[in-house]
C-alpha cells in the first residue's frame, strides 16, 4: 500500500491515477495511523512552499513525515514534495522547510531566451546511480513545472541533474527518502518507470 498525502497542494490526483495505472494500491490519506500502516509513503504537490508548510503543520503531516522517515519506509517527494523536504526556499523567506535533508531552494534566475517558470520537457544527466533510475538511459526526458530549484548541500545525494539557465539538482536519494523536481506521473514511460522503480523498492 502506497499513502499520497493530502494537504490540499494541487497535483495529487494525477500521481494517485497513475500508480493505479501500475497496478499499484494507493490511498489518499492526510490520517497519521493509515500513513503509518502504508508500505510506502508520497509527498506531491503543486503550490508555494509557504502555503504548502502551513497545511502540513495544520493537519500534523510533518510529524507523520518525519516518522516515517524515521521508521526508514521509502519516502518520495515530488516537486513541491522535494523542495519541503529542505531547510528553506526564497519562495517564502523566513518559512523552514522540514529540513529532513540539507539544502535550499533558489529563484532560477534570469536568462536571455528561457521563461521562468520551468515547464516542458527536459533531458536528465547522472552523477551517480539512483534507484529511481535503474533501468532509465541518462539523456532521458522528463516534464517539468517550477519556477524555484533545488540546491542541496551534498553532492553525493543528487541523483540526476537538468540545465535550465543554471544546474538544477533534479532528484537526490538519501537512505529511504528520494525526491524528483520534475513530475514522474507527467512524464510518459519515462516517468511510469521511475514511479515503478519506487514501488518495488
Amino acid at each position: 500500500m502506497i499513502a499520497i498525502l493530502d494537504y490540499d497542494a494541487g497535483n495529487i490526483k494525477s500521481v494517485e491515477k497513475a500508480l493505479n495505472h501500475l497496478g499499484q494500491e494507493t490511498i489518499l490519506t492526510r490520517d497519521f495511523h493509515e500513513i503509518l500502516r502504508a508500505d510506502k509513503v508520497i509527498l506531491p504537490g503543486v503550490g508555494s512552499f509557504g502555503d504548502a508548510m502551513a497545511h502540513l503543520k495544520k493537519y500534523e503531516l510533518d510529524r507523520a513525515i518525519r516518522e516515517v522517515v524515521a521508521e526508514k519506509k521509502p519516502f518520495l517527494g515530488i516537486c513541491l514534495g522535494l523542495q519541503l523536504l529542505f531547510e528553506a526556499s526564497q519562495e517564502t523567506e523566513g518559512v523552514e522547510g522540514l529540513g529532513i535533508l540539507k539544502g535550499q531552494c533558489l529563484r532560477i534566475p534570469e536568462t536571455e531566451g528561457l521563461k521562468i517558470p520551468h515547464i516542458g520537457w527536459n533531458s536528465l544527466d547522472f552523477p551517480s546511480e539512483g534507484r529511481l533510475f535503474s533501468g532509465i538511459s541518462e539523456g532521458a526526458y522528463v516534464y517539468f513545472v517550477h519556477s524555484y530549484y533545488l540546491q542541496a548541500e551534498d553532492p553525493s545525494i543528487v541523483k540526476a541533474t537538468c540545465q535550465y539557465g543554471v544546474q538544477i539538482h533534479a532528484s537526490v536519494e538519501k537512505d529511504n527518502v528520494f525526491a524528483c523536481q520534475f513530475h514522474p506521473e507527467k512524464s510518459g514511460e519515462v516517468g511510469l518507470a521511475i514511479l515503478q522503480n519506487f514501488a518495488d523498492l
